[in-house]
Protein backbone atom coordinates (compact mmCIF):
# COMPACT_ATOMS: atom_id res chain seq x y z
CA UNK A 1 0.00 0.00 0.00
CA UNK A 2 1.36 3.23 -0.82
CA UNK A 3 -0.99 5.76 0.66
CA UNK A 4 0.42 7.20 3.67
CA UNK A 5 -1.57 6.49 6.92
CA UNK A 6 -1.62 9.01 9.97
CA UNK A 7 0.71 8.44 12.80
CA UNK A 8 -0.30 6.69 15.75
CA UNK A 9 1.41 8.75 17.73
CA UNK A 10 -0.32 12.32 18.10
CA UNK A 11 -3.72 10.88 16.23
CA UNK A 12 -6.87 13.03 18.05
CA UNK A 13 -10.62 12.56 17.37
CA UNK A 14 -12.25 9.21 14.92
CA UNK A 15 -8.67 8.11 14.46
CA UNK A 16 -7.80 8.01 17.77
CA UNK A 17 -11.11 6.12 18.69
CA UNK A 18 -10.40 4.00 15.33
CA UNK A 19 -6.49 3.20 16.58
CA UNK A 20 -7.87 2.82 20.63
CA UNK A 21 -10.41 0.37 19.41
CA UNK A 22 -7.46 -1.95 17.79
CA UNK A 23 -5.41 -1.77 20.52
CA UNK A 24 -7.38 -2.38 23.54
CA UNK A 25 -8.56 -5.42 21.32
CA UNK A 26 -5.79 -6.89 20.12
CA UNK A 27 -2.28 -5.29 20.67
CA UNK A 28 -1.72 -3.85 17.62
CA UNK A 29 -3.46 -1.73 14.82
CA UNK A 30 -4.67 -3.35 11.42
CA UNK A 31 -3.68 -2.28 8.35
CA UNK A 32 -7.23 -1.82 7.01
CA UNK A 33 -7.72 0.76 10.18
CA UNK A 34 -4.97 2.79 9.13
CA UNK A 35 -6.30 2.52 5.24
CA UNK A 36 -9.70 4.33 6.79
CA UNK A 37 -8.40 6.57 9.40
CA UNK A 38 -6.73 8.58 6.00
CA UNK A 39 -10.72 9.52 5.75
CA UNK A 40 -12.27 9.59 9.42
CA UNK A 41 -15.53 11.12 8.04
CA UNK A 42 -15.65 7.96 5.77
CA UNK A 43 -15.55 5.83 8.25
CA UNK A 44 -18.18 7.42 10.91
CA UNK A 45 -20.44 7.14 7.58
CA UNK A 46 -19.59 3.83 7.28
CA UNK A 47 -20.23 2.99 10.99
CA UNK A 48 -23.29 4.71 10.87
CA UNK A 49 -24.97 3.20 7.88
CA UNK A 50 -24.26 -0.68 9.35
CA UNK A 51 -26.38 0.90 13.12
CA UNK A 52 -29.08 2.10 10.77
CA UNK A 53 -29.08 -1.69 8.59
CA UNK A 54 -28.31 -4.21 12.07
CA UNK A 55 -31.46 -3.75 14.53
CA UNK A 56 -34.06 -4.96 11.57
CA UNK A 57 -32.41 -7.92 10.35
CA UNK A 58 -29.56 -8.74 13.70
CA UNK A 59 -26.61 -9.28 14.04
CA UNK A 60 -26.42 -13.06 13.16
CA UNK A 61 -28.00 -12.32 9.55
CA UNK A 62 -25.73 -8.87 9.19
CA UNK A 63 -22.58 -11.40 9.33
CA UNK A 64 -23.99 -14.05 7.21
CA UNK A 65 -24.55 -11.61 4.43
CA UNK A 66 -21.23 -10.11 4.93
CA UNK A 67 -19.50 -13.51 5.13
CA UNK A 68 -21.20 -14.65 2.09
CA UNK A 69 -20.42 -11.10 0.26
CA UNK A 70 -16.62 -11.64 1.36
CA UNK A 71 -16.08 -14.86 0.24
CA UNK A 72 -17.39 -13.87 -3.41
CA UNK A 73 -15.67 -11.02 -3.55
CA UNK A 74 -12.02 -12.84 -2.21
CA UNK A 75 -11.97 -10.33 0.50
CA UNK A 76 -8.97 -11.87 3.26
CA UNK A 77 -10.01 -9.04 5.11
CA UNK A 78 -13.17 -9.13 6.01
CA UNK A 79 -13.53 -13.22 5.65
CA UNK A 80 -11.00 -13.48 8.43
CA UNK A 81 -12.73 -9.93 11.01
CA UNK A 82 -15.64 -11.60 10.44
CA UNK A 83 -15.10 -15.04 10.80
CA UNK A 84 -13.89 -14.05 14.23
CA UNK A 85 -16.78 -11.80 14.89
CA UNK A 86 -19.35 -14.42 13.97
CA UNK A 87 -16.95 -17.25 16.30
CA UNK A 88 -17.23 -14.57 19.12
CA UNK A 89 -20.59 -14.08 18.87
CA UNK A 90 -21.22 -17.62 18.95
CA UNK A 91 -23.52 -17.26 15.61
CA UNK A 92 -21.53 -19.93 14.12
CA UNK A 93 -18.67 -22.71 15.19
CA UNK A 94 -15.57 -23.84 13.61
CA UNK A 95 -17.18 -26.28 11.87
CA UNK A 96 -19.92 -24.31 10.43
CA UNK A 97 -17.65 -21.51 9.44
CA UNK A 98 -15.04 -23.48 7.74
CA UNK A 99 -18.03 -25.34 5.76
CA UNK A 100 -18.94 -21.30 4.40
CA UNK A 101 -16.02 -20.63 3.64
CA UNK A 102 -15.62 -23.69 1.76
CA UNK A 103 -18.73 -23.98 0.56
CA UNK A 104 -20.79 -20.93 0.74
CA UNK A 105 -24.73 -21.36 0.11
CA UNK A 106 -23.77 -24.96 0.17
CA UNK A 107 -22.81 -25.08 3.59
CA UNK A 108 -24.73 -26.91 6.24
CA UNK A 109 -26.73 -24.46 7.62
CA UNK A 110 -30.84 -24.10 7.64
CA UNK A 111 -32.72 -22.78 4.99
CA UNK A 112 -33.06 -18.97 5.64
CA UNK A 113 -29.18 -18.92 6.32
CA UNK A 114 -28.12 -20.26 2.94
CA UNK A 115 -30.52 -17.71 1.31
CA UNK A 116 -28.71 -15.00 2.96
CA UNK A 117 -25.27 -16.06 1.94
CA UNK A 118 -26.47 -16.85 -1.27
CA UNK A 119 -28.01 -13.72 -1.95
CA UNK A 120 -24.58 -11.59 -0.53
CA UNK A 121 -22.63 -13.90 -3.13
CA UNK A 122 -25.32 -13.22 -5.71
CA UNK A 123 -25.38 -9.53 -5.27
CA UNK A 124 -21.48 -9.39 -5.17
CA UNK A 125 -20.84 -11.24 -8.31
CA UNK A 126 -23.87 -10.93 -10.23
CA UNK A 127 -26.47 -8.03 -9.10
CA UNK A 128 -26.76 -6.59 -12.79
CA UNK A 129 -28.86 -9.63 -13.52
CA UNK A 130 -30.74 -9.90 -10.64
CA UNK A 131 -34.71 -9.52 -10.50
CA UNK A 132 -37.54 -9.71 -8.46
CA UNK A 133 -37.14 -13.80 -8.01
CA UNK A 134 -33.94 -13.10 -6.33
CA UNK A 135 -35.30 -11.11 -3.51
CA UNK A 136 -38.64 -13.09 -3.46
CA UNK A 137 -36.69 -16.03 -2.31
CA UNK A 138 -36.20 -14.24 0.62
CA UNK A 139 -39.95 -13.09 1.07
CA UNK A 140 -40.96 -16.68 0.77
CA UNK A 141 -38.83 -17.26 3.73
CA UNK A 142 -40.64 -14.83 6.34
CA UNK A 143 -38.29 -11.63 5.71
CA UNK A 144 -39.84 -8.51 5.89
CA UNK A 145 -39.39 -5.29 2.93
CA UNK A 146 -37.26 -3.63 4.96
CA UNK A 147 -35.03 -6.53 6.19
CA UNK A 148 -34.68 -7.50 2.43
CA UNK A 149 -33.52 -3.83 2.07
CA UNK A 150 -31.14 -4.38 4.95
CA UNK A 151 -30.05 -7.58 4.06
CA UNK A 152 -29.13 -5.92 0.49
CA UNK A 153 -27.70 -2.95 2.29
CA UNK A 154 -25.34 -5.38 4.13
CA UNK A 155 -24.10 -7.28 1.30
CA UNK A 156 -23.67 -4.14 -0.72
CA UNK A 157 -21.73 -2.30 2.28
CA UNK A 158 -18.96 -4.81 2.27
CA UNK A 159 -18.73 -4.75 -1.46
CA UNK A 160 -17.67 -1.09 -0.83
CA UNK A 161 -15.26 -1.52 2.10
CA UNK A 162 -13.79 -4.95 1.13
CA UNK A 163 -13.29 -3.74 -2.55
CA UNK A 164 -12.18 -0.35 -1.26
CA UNK A 165 -9.24 -2.52 0.86
CA UNK A 166 -8.36 -4.73 -2.38
CA UNK A 167 -8.28 -1.85 -4.43
CA UNK A 168 -5.76 -0.27 -1.73
CA UNK A 169 -3.60 -2.95 -1.63
CA UNK A 170 -3.88 -2.93 2.38
CA UNK A 171 -1.74 -5.54 3.88
CA UNK A 172 -3.84 -8.74 5.44
CA UNK A 173 -2.71 -9.28 8.96
CA UNK A 174 -2.62 -11.76 11.00
CA UNK A 175 -6.10 -12.27 13.41
CA UNK A 176 -5.47 -13.16 16.17
CA UNK A 177 -7.39 -16.08 18.01
CA UNK A 178 -8.24 -17.89 14.70
CA UNK A 179 -7.06 -22.00 14.55
CA UNK A 180 -4.73 -22.36 11.80
CA UNK A 181 -7.67 -24.79 9.84
CA UNK A 182 -10.15 -22.00 10.46
CA UNK A 183 -7.31 -19.27 8.86
CA UNK A 184 -6.72 -21.86 5.60
CA UNK A 185 -10.59 -22.13 4.85
CA UNK A 186 -11.12 -18.28 5.28
CA UNK A 187 -8.00 -17.59 2.94
CA UNK A 188 -8.91 -20.27 -0.14
CA UNK A 189 -11.62 -18.03 -1.47
CA UNK A 190 -9.16 -14.84 -2.33
CA UNK A 191 -6.64 -17.70 -3.22
CA UNK A 192 -8.82 -19.31 -6.09
CA UNK A 193 -10.02 -16.01 -7.23
CA UNK A 194 -5.69 -14.67 -7.75
CA UNK A 195 -5.61 -18.42 -9.78
CA UNK A 196 -8.73 -17.35 -11.69
CA UNK A 197 -7.31 -14.17 -12.95
CA UNK A 198 -3.61 -15.61 -13.52
CA UNK A 199 -5.04 -18.10 -14.96
CA UNK A 200 -2.85 -20.32 -12.65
Amino acid sequence: MIVTTPDLDGATGHVAEMYDGDLSGDGFVFGHTRAMAVNPEAHQAFEALIRAIVPSIGLRNYELATLGAARAIGSDHCLLAHGRKSLRAGILDEDQLVRLAREGAAADLDEKDMAVIAYSERLSTDAATMTDADTRRLRDLGFTDRQIVDLTLAAAVRNYFSRALLALAVPVDDVPGLSPAVVAALLAPAQAARRDVSGG
